[in-house]
């Protein structure tokens, strides 16, 4: 399975606001991820560094490039290059967002929010176990139903949950928000 831009906006998203993605088009293994400050580049590389995606270590070191180029006008990239930097799925837009406080390592167990009324413990089970990955633990919060934990059988399951369901769709206009949790079932 391939890495997109998509895939990594969504992954790095998770420790900073992703402003450009260029996957190298000679060495499509390799990335050029654009933070939007330094320190998100740093909280990045600390929790990502090493960890696995489609069966394989992740390396995270920072580059010498301090932006993302895009392509000129009329070049087309095979859409290798994408910015990011007006999309509505930056978590840390907003000075002092509680998203902030929840920054944790990758881990098996996610934190799922933004659940409608109508969706239930199956929906959300058979929804994350399609990926062929089976869920292992589901809990909904006794205080806001809105939120629960689901714990996948390994860190790189969670990771490719995280990747395939953030932002998903569940209806009623509500849009699955996932993140790594510190806690466990």
């Amino acid at each position: 399975m391939s890495v997109t831009p998509h895939c990594l906006f969504i992954l790095f998203g998770v420790y900073g606001d992703v402003m450009r993605v260029k996957i190298l088009f000679n060495k499509k293994e390799n990335a050029l991820v654009q933070m939007s400050d330094g320190t998100q580049a740093q909280l990045s590389m600390s929790h990502l560094n090493g960890q696995r995606l489609h069966g394989r270590a992740i390396r995270v070191t920072l580059s010498k490039h301090t932006t993302v180029q895009l392509p000129r006008e009329g070049h087309e990239d095979q859409g290798l290059t994408k910015d990011y930097s007006n999309s509505p799925l930056h978590r840390f837009k907003k000075p002092g967002s509680k998203n902030y406080s929840n920054i944790f390592p990758p881990s098996a167990t996610l934190h799922l929010s933004n659940i409608p009324p109508s969706v239930m413990e199956d929906d959300l089970r058979r929804l994350f176990g399609s990926t062929g990955a089976p869920v292992k633990a589901f809990k909904f919060f006794q205080k806001d139903r809105k939120m629960a934990l689901i714990q996948m059988g390994s860190v790189e399951e969670a990771i490719e949950c995280l990747i395939e369901f953030h932002n998903h769709d569940l209806g009623e206009n509500h849009h699955l928000r996932v993140s790594f949790s510190k806690s466990t079932i």
